[in-house]
């Protein structure tokens, strides 16, 4: 981890597309023993991608050279009690668990290559790491998916299943994340797309996100892959922002933050051209889900990769807004997803600007006296 001259602190880049590669390699050799069961589809990630992928790589430092101090974020093993498989991916195996009489997700992770890279590129990795989950385990915040701790390494690690316990290689390790019920927020509004949602739904829904991406701006956290995809539903419907997996401490020159990091259809225009950004990429990006939210269709589903890309970023593309949909709404929509990073808004006052709405009447896509969605969802809508 680098700082700059004003304190704040930017992550290092991890080569993510190898380090999973190998990890994948890895898990699935490691699971062969484990009979398959079937999959929630919407546990799919815990915290950081990056942070998780760090841990399994910096298991592979040698004895001799890792840190003898326990950090106040490692948890007991012997207090976590991993249970069934609710997801695999690329970057591990999510399961069930239970932490100190908490229930838990549990992502389980095995570097265990040797020789793959060397002793100094690993010993980097586990300090960014050591200061990236430093950071996470600080934030606390009702609409920001509760980091419980990690371990590096752990030989009490085992899992329980049908046919009693599997136990774990040492150089296993897990991250720890509370778990969420409801599932992803994307699945929700699949599951609603014909009926869509009340209004009233709508702004909470809205509200959650923006008040925990505001939180992490406080923080001088930058997401960088806000998508609904990424927001999980505890069981009050309530939204918690998850999957860290891109997110990088805010650098202070924002040169220093470039690249195409995200999701096609929800990136920022300067992201997508390669251009210098900072914290309001997240805020165009929550315009987008503002968008998705009301009514619960996919942004630019006709469209191809190269399409949208060049769209948004020459043409001013952004999706067409309903005419039914309340002009308070809206113009949340439009200032975030101002196509000048400067004029979009800052997530403290879209806070406010959502607090304002008047919900009290209902509106929007479900009328108080009407049941089905709006007429604006025919093959060809808006104005």
């Amino acid at each position: 981890m680098e700082k700059s001259s004003d304190g704040f602190v930017r992550a290092d880049q991890i080569d993510l597309k190898s380090l999973d590669e190998q990890l994948e390699k890895h898990l699935n050799r490691a699971w062969t023993m484990e009979k398959k069961k079937p999959m929630d589809d919407y546990y799919t990630t815990t915290t950081a991608t990056a942070t998780a992928t760090a841990t399994a790589a910096a298991l592979s430092l040698p004895s001799s050279v890792k840190p003898k101090q326990r950090y106040d974020w490692e948890i007991d093993p012997s207090k976590l009690i991993i249970k069934s498989v609710i997801a695999r991916g690329t970057f591990g195996t999510v399961h069930r668990g239970i932490y100190d009489a908490q229930d838990v997700a549990v992502k389980l992770l095995d570097w265990g290559e040797e020789g793959h890279r060397t002793d100094a590129e690993i010993a980097s990795l586990r300090a960014a790491f050591t200061q990236e989950v430093s950071v996470w385990h600080k934030l606390d915040h009702p609409n920001v998916t509760k980091f419980i701790g990690a371990t590096m390494g752990s030989s009490g690690l085992n899992v329980q299943t049908e046919n009693g316990h599997i136990g774990m290689p040492s150089n296993i390790c897990c991250v720890i994340v509370e778990y969420l019920p409801g599932g992803a927020l994307k699945s929700y509004l699949i599951k609603n797309r014909r009926k869509k949602l009340a209004f009233k739904v709508v702004v909470q829904i809205t509200l959650d996100m923006a008040r925990g991406l505001s939180y992490l701006h406080s923080e001088k956290i930058v997401h960088r892959d806000v998508k609904t995809e990424n927001m999980l539903l505890d069981k009050t419907r309530t939204v918690k922002i998850a999957d860290f997996g891109v997110a990088r401490v805010e650098a202070s020159n924002p040169n220093d933050m470039t690249g195409e990091t995200g999701t096609l259809g929800y990136m920022a225009p300067e992201v997508l051209n390669g251009n210098p950004y900072n914290r309001k990429c997240d805020v165009y990006s929550f315009g987008i889900c503002v968008w998705e939210i009301y009514c619960c269709d996919m942004p630019y589903s006709n469209l191809s990769f190269s399409e949208v890309t060049s769209a948004v970023v020459c043409q001013n593309l952004r999706p067409e807004i309903p005419r039914c949909c309340p002009s308070s709404l809206a113009n949340v929509m439009k200032r975030c997803w101002d196509a000048n990073p400067d004029k979009r808004p800052e997530m403290d006052e879209v806070v406010s600007m959502i607090e304002a709405i008047d919900t009290s009447k209902g509106g929007g896509m479900i009328p108080a006296d009407q049941q089905q969605g709006c007429l604006c969802f025919r093959k060809y809508r808006g104005p």
